[in-house]
């Protein structure tokens, strides 16, 4: 919430000091950028935690419950192997490639790698929240055969 206040906070001193003061403000337009980039991320690792992803649902709907909970899951570990692959070990690298070659941004001067930390801790916390809905999953795949038990 605090980075999409921010967000607009500096979209908003944009468009005044473009159309208010007719003198543009130099850094406003790359720090909205670099912060629609963070709350995109983490609004994308917070919507893998309550399952609110857009999903094409043709298939599950036409599937036994039994077998949707094993295509939920198969699924949730497909996100968690994206997750670990790109967005952990390739956002990592990004970052330590850029912060080896002091690269910085154009207005703001900070170093890219700070703006990109967010890549894998994003990542981290969609493996996370994909673990924990593959358990809760299966706790509720193990919690339905129980009550058929008894």
């Amino acid at each position: 919430m605090v980075l999409m206040a921010a967000l607009v906070m500096a979209v908003l001193w944009q468009v005044a000091t473009r159309y208010l003061l007719h003198n543009p403000s130099s850094y406003t337009d790359e720090l909205a950028r670099y912060l629609m980039i963070w709350v995109a991320l983490l609004g994308a690792a917070l919507m893998t935690g309550r399952r609110g992803h857009l999903a094409i649902d043709i298939l599950p709907g036409r599937l036994a419950p039994a077998r949707r909970r094993y295509l939920d899951m198969f699924i949730n570990s497909l996100i968690a192997l994206f997750g670990l692959l790109v967005m952990v070990v390739g956002g990592s690298r990004l970052v330590f490639i850029t912060l080896t070659l002091e690269q910085a941004s154009p207005a703001l001067q900070i170093p890219l790698g700070y703006i990109y930390l967010v890549i894998p801790f994003s990542g981290v916390l969609i493996v996370v929240y994909s673990l924990l809905n593959t358990i809760d999953t299966r706790r509720g795949d193990m919690l339905h055969q129980t009550e058929k038990a008894v």
